[in-house]
């Protein structure tokens, strides 16, 4: 694969009046080719395919070729745009800054510095930092990009006014071009407890804009902007794809010009005054995360390999998850709770959540958000009875809070009504019976943050879901009402960090009216998200299959619900429902209380099978099945080195033919052989017969090419039923 990174600062090449030297980055796969001008801000000449190496000749040739035909006019040029667009060098698109002080200074023009900072880091990450000044607007730019070793690009801007007048930022976007042949897009809709919807549409002329004016990630967030080759699927097709690592408002788009540029870029979106630079203030963006791979299990394969390598991310078994909310919701009975941890510890549960209900006059959803003390009418004793039972199971305990938001029947809002969002004299919208507290106010700051620390110094709290059920509507600071959203964002993580700092191995989920808040900027401080508070196993297919194009399995909580869905009113047998949770950081949201023998005995087995599984579960490839079918779906994970696989094949509707219906496995190693069985936990044995497919009772050796190419006839299933399968190396 050759050097790290091969820089080739002789030789310059003339182009324009301006000296270039070229850098050439490579990693997993992954090329990325950065013209450094000697005056201007890095160009991105080739981002995607491993290259090869190239010597100084050759990656002169490739920016010399790569060159379009100049005409009469400078804007005709597709092949200059820099890291941070600018309208000054002919870019007629969304430039990178928009800001100015009072009408001035609008249109900056940047010259770099000196020469860019270039370093490779222990790990193996590349990284490049190139430093630009406009004297005449005063304002200096630091741009940052690194290339990490799975092959996950990630760049970020820092602006600063180097004047004395206050300078009004409008945006601070930074953006990565894509080459023609990205001609169709895909990113996510979705609502609550509906998250994840993929839609694709051509790569047209123009701007694909999706905005985020709701203080949060959301429920409809793009999750991933992807621009591929036509049709491109999980495992075929050249794709490009950004996200950005930030939880508050943001604008996401893909644009196209006249004259054949392409890109896709991102940055926060800002409301007007929300960031004022005075003399000397900068303004840093969220990193704008990208990848680009042969299908989207390649390019979700780069994003798993980075959060996998973090110093952060989890490096012990993910315990299996009971939660109390859809067995008792808001009724906290200790006898009935015990209960229920008593049955969770029998099936193989190993940490306990106590969900809403335990807090202040909490007897329903209209008070005390905000009054995080433990009730002395639900709980005289305090949580001590439960947690000493809870640990006597052999069970970790864990605790539903919404630190960011108050109820107008509560202590706190009655005492500090100034802390609520308010903008234009008025408060937002109530919803859910509930308002945001504006983390912006460093007294609202320091009560939630006493209030939490104290909670996690008196009890042995091992894990925190972390709530956030409403949009931040005219989230105005008082008493001015000034946009508060970035401030409060910004102050979220730092009441987090400062969380786990006071109380090491704490464990923290993301949750926000399910899936609403689900980004690589509240995953450095999380690590778990709940993908949505939809269990409905048809309706995760998709929610999960969305989710991990971005996360691994491990990060994204998975429950086994009861048969009849709390959401959608749907029954599904329970194997439906395991085989479909399986795949994450698995837990159950169920009242075991209304089991019968058998059904905990088959629940048990699930378990066992998820934990004996897990291993190969969270630390495997993620991978995907094209199949021709669109109502079957095939997904799995495969080991690191290809020993053993496992795979889910989900019938979510009738297909329009009957058999064979093959199912080709993806991800094995094609000269090896694999045994492959049929699992059924809790279940009898599968025996020949009439309407059953003979590898599949006593399983089958072939050739991983011949599973990937040819496939084996899946055991016939009805609608919204599914099957597991293990591959392992014969």
């Amino acid at each position: 694969m050759g050097p790290p990174f091969d820089w080739t600062p002789a030789a310059p090449v003339q182009w324009g009046g301006a000296v270039t030297s070229l850098l050439h980055l490579r990693a997993a796969g992954t090329s990325l080719v950065l013209d450094l001008a000697d005056d201007l801000l890095p160009v991105v000449r080739h981002w995607g395919a491993d290259l090869g190496d190239l010597d100084e000749q050759d990656l002169e040739a490739v920016t010399t070729a790569g060159r379009v035909a100049r005409g009469d006019s400078p804007f005709d040029l597709a092949d200059q745009v820099s890291l941070l667009p600018e309208h000054a060098r002919a870019w007629l698109g969304r430039p990178g800054v928009e800001g100015s002080r009072e009408g001035r200074d609008w249109s900056p023009a940047f010259r770099t510095e000196g020469p860019a900072e270039v370093s490779s880091a222990a790990d193996g990450t590349q990284r490049v930092r190139v430093r630009g000044t406009d004297d005449t607007a005063y304002l200096a730019v630091v741009l940052e990009l690194e290339l990490h070793p799975g092959g996950l690009l990630r760049t970020r801007a820092t602006l600063t006014n180097t004047g004395e007048e206050t300078y009004d930022v409008g945006a601070v976007r930074v953006a990565l071009p894509v080459p023609e042949r990205a001609g169709e897009l895909l990113d996510f809709a979705g609502r609550h407890t509906m998250e994840r919807v993929p839609q694709r549409q051509p790569f047209a002329v123009g701007v694909h804009s999706r905005e985020v004016r709701t203080g949060r990630t959301g429920l409809d967030a793009v999750h991933l902007l992807c621009a591929g080759e036509p049709g491109f699927g999980f495992g075929h097709g050249q794709a490009w794809a950004v996200h950005l690592g930030w939880s508050g408002n943001q604008t996401t788009y893909a644009e196209r010009l006249f004259n054949g540029s392409r890109v896709l870029g991102s940055g926060e979106r800002l409301e007007h005054g929300e960031v004022r630079l005075g003399a000397g203030g900068e303004l840093t963006t969220p990193w704008l995360y990208a990848a680009h791979g042969t299908g989207l299990d390649e390019v979700a394969g780069r994003f798993h390999a980075w959060l996998r390598g973090r110093p952060h991310h989890p490096d012990r078994p993910r315990p299996v998850t009971l939660n109390n909310w859809e067995a008792t919701y808001f009724d906290h009975d200790l006898d009935r709770l015990k209960d229920l941890v008593d049955r969770g510890a029998r099936v193989g549960a190993e940490r306990f959540v106590l969900d809403d209900g335990w807090f202040g006059g909490r007897r329903d959803d209209t008070s005390s958000l905000g009054d995080w003390v433990v009730s002395p009418d639900v709980w005289p004793d305090g949580l001590d009875p439960l947690i000493e039972h809870v640990h006597g199971a052999g069970m970790e305990f864990g605790l539903w809070v919404e630190p960011e938001m108050v109820s107008l029947d509560s202590d706190l809002a009655r005492e500090h009504p100034e802390w609520i969002f308010s903008a234009g004299g008025r408060r937002g919208l109530e919803s859910r019976q509930q308002h945001v507290l504006d983390l912006g106010h460093d007294g609202a700051y320091a009560h939630v943050r006493d209030q939490l620390r104290a909670l996690l110094d008196r009890y042995d709290i091992a894990y925190l879901k972390w709530d956030h059920n409403r949009y931040l509507n005219d989230a105005g600071h008082t008493p001015g009402g000034e946009p508060g959203v970035r401030e409060h964002t910004l102050a979220v993580y730092r009441l987090m960090d400062e969380l786990l700092a006071a109380h090491p191995g704490l464990e923290i989920e993301s949750c926000s009216a399910g899936g609403g808040r689900v980004d690589l900027g509240i995953l450095e401080r999380t690590v778990r998200v709940w993908a949505s508070d939809c269990i409905d196993p048809l309706e995760r297919q998709q929610i999960q299959r969305g989710t991990m194009l971005l996360l691994p399995p491990e990060l994204v909580g998975t429950h086994i619900a009861s048969g009849r869905s709390h959401t959608t009113g749907r029954r599904h047998d329970l194997d439906f429902r395991a085989g479909t949770a399986l795949w994450g950081h698995l837990g159950i949201e169920w009242d075991l209380a209304t089991c019968t023998e058998a059904e905990l005995a088959e629940l048990a087995a699930w378990v066992a099978f998820h934990r004996a599984h897990r291993e190969l579960l969270h630390t495997g490839e993620v991978v995907n099945g094209d199949h021709h079918d669109e109502v079957t779906w095939v997904h799995g994970t495969v080991a690191q080195d290809r020993s053993e696989a496992l795979y889910q094949i989900a019938a979510l509707a009738r297909p329009a033919t009957t058999g064979p219906h093959r199912v080709r496995l993806p991800g094995l190693d094609p000269d090896a052989r694999y045994r492959v069985t049929l699992e059924r936990p809790g279940q009898e044995p599968l025996r020949a017969g009439p309407g059953v497919v003979p590898w599949a009772v006593d399983g089958v050796v072939l050739p991983g090419r011949v599973l990937a190419e040819v496939g084996l006839p899946m055991q016939p299933l009805h609608p919204e039923h599914g099957q597991v399968w293990r591959a392992a190396r014969a």
